[in-house]
């Protein structure tokens, strides 16, 4: 059969679909890391800026924690004028800032091409650090996700790269984000799997670990080096432990699956309020006052409450108080739509409720405190690698992995089985847009176009006549399209209905032969190995629902492949999952 004669769909057949393009990627990933990391400082400066502007009058960008600021009664007054700039900010600004980060880079992804702004790269960090300087109840992590994201997707855009590379760049850069803020490159590159690449491929992991490995070599430098929260006291792990984590894991999963249902009950009433989004951080506001009224330890991002869980410094009391109080105003200052990550407040809420739970298990109870803090996060953002992997990476306590698995698993088993969508996609989804994250092979992709064919197929011969062409899809013939073969059983080309149509109209042709028609070079035509969602791809571009199958070595055909043989590796797929035999 001669090439000319027809287009063959057949790919490179290989376990990945990488190819030279790594090279590049890999390349642009050094640079975004570096970029993403000195996001990172900057945004730490920004909230020290912050925080010593709003409580305690100094332009200084030394840490200081809100909770030593003595402020009297203006602690009602400050978070309400840092949301107040924050609303203005995302109003005559941009509305893609508010929110906490990961939903907003989610469905950039998703939907939006992994277009991020220049816009939303500069007011991003300076909203969130105003923020959180001004005593909201939120993490880092959230805006430098966005605020990487936004470096690798700019760079993306800059050099006229794919959507497909400008989301592995965008990952990149919100990995290496995570990695200069928190020194938890494991977790970042879990986190960039379980959460926003959507895939499993080579082009998108290794400019991910690139870019993560760059921005960890940056961070002593920037940042410091060592685990962020180090504590003594972990516990030698064991059967009895693990299987007591897996425990609380449970228990942590039913706390991730209130705080979601709680977020999103506050986020509607904040819907229903007669006033203007740009009024709701203010107004949620009012009650972060309040709550740093009762114990200003709530306010900022609380990175010194998560230290003391950890060391195990606080009683139950006042654990008890960190946990309802954190919680209510967390809740109330996320669902106003103001600016500000969720990790940090996860990890107080999930470390307070693992150590009074702790109180009644042995071994330390800051222990106890960093499982609640793995499973808090795998049961609120179903990531239970990231969860495991964060908490022993934040602490050093590796050996404790085999404790913080137990307790992820246990609490991403509660939330799937309770909570239809996570803390993160639950907000992409009341704008319409449903997220599945499951990760699963295309049927499309791993079958070959031999397995599903039918063989052989009904044929036209090429020595037959126009006329007689036309009197056979006329007389009702059974399928829209034939192929056409040579006395050797060689594909010449496709005849259908549409075909005689036109030799109808046409007229003077009955007695040329459709090998003599037939003289389109481009007919498709796919081999038996081929996967089918090539041919899937070659029905789509070319119109036609019946793709000849030819033998590689002769050229014969062999088989019709249908758009209704597609269908029925779908069905096939669907029966394993649901029949029992």
């Amino acid at each position: 059969m001669s090439p000319t004669r027809s287009v063959s769909r057949t790919p490179r057949l290989a376990d990945h679909s990488a190819d030279w393009r790594l090279v590049p990627l890999a390349g642009a990933a050094v640079l975004i890391g570096a970029g993403a990391a000195g996001g990172a400082w900057l945004l730490m400066r920004l909230i020290s800026l912050a925080t010593n502007l709003f409580w305690f009058g100094t332009l200084s960008t030394g840490p200081r924690e809100i909770a030593d600021a003595n402020v009297g009664l203006a602690v009602l007054a400050i978070p309400v004028i840092g949301s107040l700039i924050v609303g203005l900010m995302a109003r005559f600004g941009s509305d893609k800032i508010r929110g906490h980060g990961i939903p907003e880079a989610i469905e950039a992804i998703l939907y939006g091409e992994s277009r991020l702004s220049l816009k939303v790269a500069i007011l991003k960090p300076l909203s969130s650090a105003i923020s959180i300087g001004s005593g909201g109840p939120f993490g880092a992590e959230g805006p430098i996700i966005m605020t990487g994201g936004a470096i690798g997707s700019l760079f993306a855009q800059q050099f006229k790269l794919s959507a497909a590379e400008r989301k592995t760049l965008l990952v990149a850069g919100a990995a290496a984000g995570m990695t200069g803020i928190f020194g938890t490159p494991l977790a970042a590159i879990l986190l960039a799997i379980e959460v926003l690449l959507f895939e499993w491929k080579p082009r998108s992991f290794v400019p991910v670990v690139i870019a993560v490995l760059v921005s960890l070599g940056l961070r002593p430098l920037l940042m410091g080096s060592g685990p962020l929260f180090p504590f003594p006291g972990a516990s030698t792990p064991d059967f009895g432990t693990a299987a007591l984590a897996l425990g609380m894991g449970l228990v942590i999963g039913l706390e991730a699956t209130a705080l979601s249902w709680l977020l999103y009950r506050v986020e509607d009433a904040f819907h229903r309020l007669p006033v203007h989004w740009m009024w709701w951080p203010a107004l949620g506001a009012i009650v972060v006052g309040l709550g740093g009224l009762i114990d200003a330890h709530v306010l900022g991002a609380g990175y010194a409450n998560i230290q003391a869980l950890l060391d195990g410094s606080l009683t139950m009391q006042v654990a008890l108080t960190l946990l309802v109080v954190k919680a209510t105003v967390w809740l109330v200052a996320l669902g106003s739509g103001t600016s500000g990550g969720v990790l940090a407040p996860l990890l107080i809420l999930g470390g307070a409720l693992g150590v009074l739970l702790g109180q009644f298990l042995p071994g330390a109870v800051g222990f106890w405190a960093m499982i609640g803090m793995a499973g808090i996060l795998s049961g609120a953002m179903r990531a239970p690698l990231t969860g495991a992997l964060f908490a022993v990476e934040l602490t050093g306590h590796f050996d404790a992995l085999p404790a913080t698995i137990a307790a992820s698993a246990g609490a991403y088993g509660v939330s799937v089985l309770i909570m239809r969508r996570s803390i993160l996609t639950e907000k992409i989804a009341r704008r319409g847009r449903h997220v599945l994250q499951e990760y699963s092979v295309d049927p499309l992709d791993f079958l070959q176009a031999g397995e599903l064919m039918s063989r052989d197929p009904d044929t036209l011969p090429g020595e037959m006549k126009i006329g007689a062409a036309v009197a056979f899809f006329a007389q009702g013939a059974a399928h829209r399209s034939y192929p056409v073969i040579d006395p050797a059983g060689r594909l010449l080309g496709l005849a259908s209905r549409s075909d005689a149509l036109r030799w109808q109209v046409e007229g003077d042709l009955n007695d040329v032969s459709l090998a003599e028609a037939l003289s389109d070079p481009l007919q498709p035509y796919a081999f038996r190995h081929a996967p089918i969602g090539e041919v899937a791809d070659l029905m789509v571009e070319t119109g036609i629902g019946r793709v000849p199958i030819v033998d590689e070595a002769t050229g014969r055909v062999v088989g019709i492949l249908s758009r209704h043989d597609l269908l029925k590796a779908r069905t096939a797929t669907r029966r394993t999952e649901l029949e029992r035999t």
